[in-house]
Formats: structure tokens, C-alpha cells, sequence
């Protein structure tokens, strides 16, 4: 144990210290902002309208009926169709007469397989309007088959983020799509994000546009009831990642290029003072809530406090963006091998996306923390790190010793090589990490493939 330390608190030291190759970003973001014409000038806010409230599911017919929808295509995953969540949203359409098809084949962690399958099926049924009832999966799956139904002319990649697809913006007029997540974590409800494992690559990719996100989210915290403690704990570390990367992301006007027009505007646009307010008020609720969320499922106040957390998480990074946590977690959850994390129902091999993002977030805040020091601070003492005395050369480590100790309390597994990889999948790792562009390039410091190598190293144990 106290080798396994002293080893990761080496590699930490390191990544913190290696100096940025960067001119552009030898200041941190005090600095003014670029002149040049091709950085961008401007950020655009978007997300779904929410409703929260205990009980707010049984409204969904009602919705429906106020849309004018008569032929709904409701989406769900196998687990979940038989639990109270889908049968409140059945019961609530067949009371309001509306004609639905329930899909229960969403796999979890989708694949490019499992999203032609949802979107077969949607294309094949003239829905007027979709109901996703789960966590990020069925969310995200059912944003797809919205999208491809409503362009059926459309090839798979034309959408799928460059450089794996082609990128491109979104110009028909969806079907409306109410989400009802049951999880705490992807905050998907809020967001025109779709993501799925790309089988041919082992790695994770996705579909990013403003004209997916869903036109109303129901953030019914009785759902939240419902979640063993591993899902409570990993969908919790999603929110503590968007939180961290949208909050440290690189501004908004040090982004590049500048679009020539409107609709090329990303969604994930870099960090900037809306998206900001929700990060930094969604990372002070998994401070105060996810410990006793995760340890007590009776604890209603901290349940229903991490769901509302993932949709406030939502709307700051669904806008900001993340960066390195997520795009190292995209292969790490890609490659899986034989790791099935506990509590998770499924019959394949599983990294769940939550775990797979926060294994690497303390060698990533060790890295990044040379170009905002003082947000790394704030996080770490958010976190519970006393900073009275810290000087501002030394937040990323301890930022990265905050979440170690926050990780070890919520008994997370010992790093990378817990979960089933060694040095000899690094290569492999990277590789996957490459194509990850639309959030990679969000990171606040730039980095080479030797840095990647380094911190997916320094992320094979945490303890």
C-alpha cells in the first residue's frame, strides 16, 4: 500500500511538473484573450426545459396530449421495464389515450450496433414523439433514433463527431422527445449529447448538437429510490467529472476556430460564466450529498439532491464541455475485457462510464492544474481540502490528493489495473484517447501522445 502510494504520488509530480510546450499557453487564463480573428469571440447557452418535483412522472401523458402526439415510441432498457419508472409512464399515457410501442432493447453502454437497432425500429414505426425512461443509455439511444428517423436519408457516420463521422450540423426538425431519467449521473436530460462505443475502433464517440437535446426533462427524484450503491456511486462520479472538466475547460474565447457561421457553433464550447455557476454549484452538492447518497439509500435528501446535481452538471457542461477525464475514458471503457462492476445487471463485460471517467481525474488535475491554478484550488477545498496556506503551485496535486481520498471513501477500485488493464494497453489506451477530439481539445493544456502515456500510467493505481 504504502509503495503503491509513494509510486503515484511520483508519477503525480511529475505530470504536474513537466512544463507546458505551449506558447499560447504559458499564462493561465488571467491572460488576455487571443486577438487573433480565428479564436472564438462568442458562447451560446442551450438546454431542455426541466420540471422537477416528487411525482412529476405521472404528468407525462398529459404532455404528450398537450403536444398533439397520438403515436409514441417509448424507450427503455430491459432492467427497467418491469419497475415502477416505465410502468408510471405507461400507466400515464394509457390513462391520457395515447397510442405508444415500448422499445426495451437499449443495450447498457451502447454500441454503434445498438443504436441502429433503436433507430431501425423508430424509422419502421411513424412515431410523433418519444419517451426515454433511464439513465444516460436510453437517453442517448433514444436521441439517436429520434435523429436518424427524422433524417431517413441520412448515413450512421454523417452526424457522428468528427473525426470518426463527419460532423455534420444538424438541419431537420426532430420529433419531440421527453426524457425521465432514473439515474444521478449523465445529466443527459439536458443535453444534445449522444454517446455510444464505436465497436470497429474499441472506443467511445458521439453525436453533438443542439437539435437533439430533448424538448423536456422529468426529474422525478422517486427514481432515484430505485439505484443500488455501486450505480448511485459511479453515476456520481459523472457528475463530479462534469463538474471538474467544465469548470477547468479552456475559455470559451481561447477556443479555435471561430465559426463562419452560426450552426457550426459546437456544443461543447469551453468554460464561460453561465456554464460556470452550474459546475461549481453541482460540485458543491457531491461534496455535501454523494458519500451519504451512496451509504444510505434511505437518505431521500441526498438522493434526490444528486439527481437534481446531475441536471445543474448537465447544463454547465452540456454547453462548456469536458475534456481529458472523459476523453481517456472513451477507450478505457471501449477495451473492456472481463470487468463487470458490481450491481450492474447486464451480460457483457462493463466499465461503467462514471468509473471509467473518474480513474484517471486525479493524474488529470495534476496535469492541468499549471493553467488555472486558483479554479483547481477551489475545487480541492469544495472537495474539503484545507487551502488556507496552499500556494497556487501545488493545486494540482492537491487537487489530485482530494479526490484520491474521496475516491478511497467511497471504496473505488485501485485504479486502472483493478478494472483489467496493465502498461502493455497503454499504447492501446492512447490510441483510443487520439480520436477523441471534441473534447480533448477542450483541455486547458495542450498535450502529446507521451503525456497521455504518462497519465494513463500514473491512473493504473490510485492508492
Amino acid at each position: 500500500m504504502a509503495a503503491g502510494r509513494d509510486k503515484v504520488i511520483h508519477l503525480l509530480r511529475q505530470l504536474h511538473g513537466v512544463s507546458c510546450r505551449c506558447p499560447a499557453h504559458s499564462h493561465t487564463y488571467s491572460q488576455a484573450p487571443s486577438s487573433q480573428t480565428t479564436t472564438e469571440y462568442a458562447f451560446e447557452m442551450a438546454v431542455s426545459n426541466i420540471r422537477y418535483g416528487e411525482g412529476v412522472t405521472k404528468e407525462v401523458g398529459m404532455d404528450l396530449l398537450n403536444m398533439g402526439a397520438r403515436n409514441v415510441c417509448v424507450m427503455t432498457d430491459k432492467n427497467l421495464a418491469s419497475l415502477p419508472p416505465v410502468q408510471t409512464v405507461i400507466n400515464s399515457l394509457a390513462k391520457n389515450g395515447i397510442n405508444f410501442c415500448l422499445y426495451d432493447k437499449v443495450r447498457v453502454e451502447p454500441t454503434d450496433k445498438s443504436f441502429k437497432d433503436a433507430i431501425q425500429f423508430s424509422k419502421s414505426g411513424s412515431f410523433d414523439a418519444y419517451v426515454a425512461v433511464g439513465g444516460g443509455s436510453v437517453m442517448d439511444t433514444c436521441k439517436a433514433a429520434n435523429l436518424y428517423a427524422s433524417s431517413p436519408d441520412a448515413e450512421f457516420l454523417d452526424y457522428v463527431n468528427a473525426p470518426i463521422g463527419k460532423g455534420k450540423p444538424v438541419t431537420v426538425t426532430l420529433k419531440p422527445l421527453i426524457a425521465v431519467p432514473t439515474t444521478s449521473g449523465t445529466g443527459s436530460e439536458t443535453t444534445g449529447i449522444a454517446i455510444f462505443d464505436f465497436e470497429e475502433l474499441k472506443a467511445k464517440t458521439g453525436i453533438g448538437s443542439r437539435a437533439i437535446k430533448p424538448t423536456l426533462g422529468l426529474i422525478d427524484p422517486e427514481h432515484t429510490l430505485h439505484m443500488p450503491e455501486r450505480v448511485v456511486a459511479n453515476s456520481g462520479f459523472d457528475v463530479l467529472c462534469h463538474s471538474l472538466e467544465s469548470y477547468t475547460a479552456i475559455p470559451y474565447n481561447m477556443r479555435s476556430p471561430c465559426p463562419t457561421n452560426p450552426i457550426n457553433r459546437p456544443a461543447y464550447q469551453g468554460s464561460n460564466p453561465i456554464s460556470d455557476v452550474w459546475a461549481i454549484h453541482a460540485l458543491r452538492i457531491v461534496a455535501k450529498y454523494l458519500k451519504r447518497a451512496v451509504n444510505n439509500p434511505d437518505d431521500r435528501e441526498a438522493r434526490f439532491s444528486m439527481h437534481l446535481a446531475s441536471s445543474f452538471a448537465g447544463i454547465g457542461f452540456g454547453n462548456a464541455g469536458v475534456h481529458l477525464c472523459h476523453g481517456m475514458s472513451y477507450p478505457v471503457a471501449g477495451m473492456v475485457k472481463k470487468y463487470k462492476a458490481k450491481d450492474y445487471n447486464v451480460d457483457h463485460p462493463i466499465v461503467p462510464h462514471g468509473l471509467s471517467v473518474v480513474l484517471t481525474s486525479p493524474a488529470v488535475f495534476s496535469f492541468t492544474a499549471a493553467m488555472c491554478p486558483e479554479r483547481h484550488l477551489e475545487a480541492a477545498e469544495i472537495l474539503g481540502a484545507d487551502v488556507r496556506t496552499a500556494k497556487m503551485k501545488d493545486a494540482g496535486l492537491i487537487l489530485a490528493d482530494t479526490l484520491r481520498k474521496f475516491l478511497f471513501d467511497l471504496n473505488v477500485d485501485d485504479g486502472l489495473a483493478a478494472v483489467g488493464y496493465s502498461t502493455a494497453d497503454i499504447p492501446a489506451l492512447v490510441k483510443g484517447t487520439l480520436p477523441q477530439e471534441r473534447v480533448t481539445k477542450l483541455s486547458p493544456r495542450q498535450h502529446t501522445e507521451e503525456d497521455l502515456s504518462k497519465l494513463f500510467e500514473a491512473s493504473m493505481k490510485l492508492y
